[in-house]
C-alpha cells in the first residue's frame, strides 16, 4: 500500500512538474507576443506618421500651387479690369452723366 501511495505521490508530483513547466513556458510565450506586439504597433505608427508626413508635404504643396495660380488669375483679373477701365473710361463718364441728367 505504501508503495501505491508512493507511487501516487511520485506521479502527483511529476503532473505538478509539468503543470509549473506548462505555466512558465505560458508565460514566456505571453511576454514574447507582448513584446512582438508593441514592436509591431511601433513600427506602424512609425510607418503612419511617415505616411501622413508625406502625404502632408504633397497636399501642402497643391494647396501652394493652387494658391499661386489663383493669386496669378487674380492679378490678371485686376489688370484687365484695370485695362478696360484705361480703355473706356471716358464712355463710361459720359454714360453715367447722361444718366443723371435725365432723371
Amino acid at each position: 500500500m505504501n508503495t501505491l501511495i508512493q507511487q501516487i505521490s511520485e506521479v502527483e508530483s511529476a503532473a505538478s512538474a509539468v503543470m509549473d513547466d506548462a505555466n512558465m513556458r505560458k508565460k514566456a510565450f505571453a511576454q514574447e507576443m507582448a513584446e512582438k506586439t508593441a514592436a509591431f504597433d511601433r513600427e506602424l505608427d512609425a510607418r503612419v506618421e511617415q505616411q501622413l508626413g508625406e502625404l502632408r508635404s504633397r497636399m501642402e504643396a497643391r494647396m501652394e500651387a493652387r494658391l499661386a495660380s489663383q493669386q496669378e488669375e487674380a492679378r490678371a483679373a485686376c489688370r484687365k479690369m484695370e485695362q478696360n477701365y484705361e480703355d473706356h473710361h471716358s464712355e463710361y463718364v459720359r454714360t453715367l452723366f447722361h444718366c443723371l441728367i435725365k432723371e
